[in-house]
């Protein structure tokens, strides 16, 4: 199996992401907060996944399109959305299939840390969006990126590797660390202005079904949230 090959373990990773304290009761919650009132608008989903989001998205009133770089997730997301948003298959290091301002607002969940260069996504993102419109992005928090890399210079941007267990297979999952001040000099070149930052506490409800992960989340960051407008 290749690196980062989700198409290997796709339903896995969907059914764990669905009720494990990282997503279900960390991140998700805090990207739909900070994502607000979407009722109306042309949202993209960048880096879909199995359209977790992207049903909580159209729940709200979303017009919902949806990529990922994995056929095998893509295939979850239209089985769980039966129709209600469009969903293409898109690599976010490539120039995307939308016309100029054609989306409200772009949520990418967990994947720019996959990516080694946020100048050409973030360029992208930025030609998409209408006047004024909004990013959103959550991503590795670099010091939780940086311990897992083991890099001795934190300033620099490097690649790790971390071993995921899903459904009994073991997968290799390559990641970029960046320092802070990289994430904010690559948002503010592509054209956007950083109008929140936010490190959130998990769901209360964790602390009865996840106590370990529960004192994990509450004490050490693990994701970064931003919010970035066009400017």
């Amino acid at each position: 199996m290749s690196e980062n090959d989700y198409d290997a373990f796709a339903e896995a990773y969907d059914a764990d992401n669905e009720t494990n304290a990282w997503n279900a009761y960390y991140e998700r919650p805090a990207i739909l907060s900070l994502v607000g009132n979407v009722a109306g608008f042309r949202v993209l989903d960048a880096g879909c996944g199995g359209g977790a989001h992207a049903a909580a998205l159209v729940d709200r009133g979303a017009i919902l399109t949806g990529i990922d770089s994995s056929a095998g997730l893509l295939e979850i997301a239209q089985r769980r959305l039966e129709g209600r948003g469009q969903f293409l298959l898109a690599d976010l290091n490539e120039p995307l299939p939308f016309d100029d301002g054609a989306f409200d607002l772009i949520v990418a969940s967990l994947v720019m840390h996959y990516l080694p260069d946020w100048s050409p996504p973030l360029s992208e993102f930025n030609r998409l969006l209408a006047h004024s419109g909004r990013l959103v992005i959550s991503t590795h928090h670099p010091f939780m990126g940086h311990q897992l890399g083991g890099s001795d210079n934190y300033f620099e941007t490097y690649s790790f590797s971390e071993t995921w267990q899903r459904g009994g297979e073991s997968m290799t999952m390559r990641f970029w660390h960046r320092p802070l001040h990289a994430m904010f000099d690559a948002l503010n070149l592509a054209g956007f202005h950083i109008d929140i930052l936010r490190e959130p506490q998990p769901d209360p409800r964790a602390r009865t079904r996840f106590p370990e992960a529960y004192q994990s989340l509450t004490t050490k960051p693990r994701f970064l949230f931003f919010s970035a407008v066009k400017a």
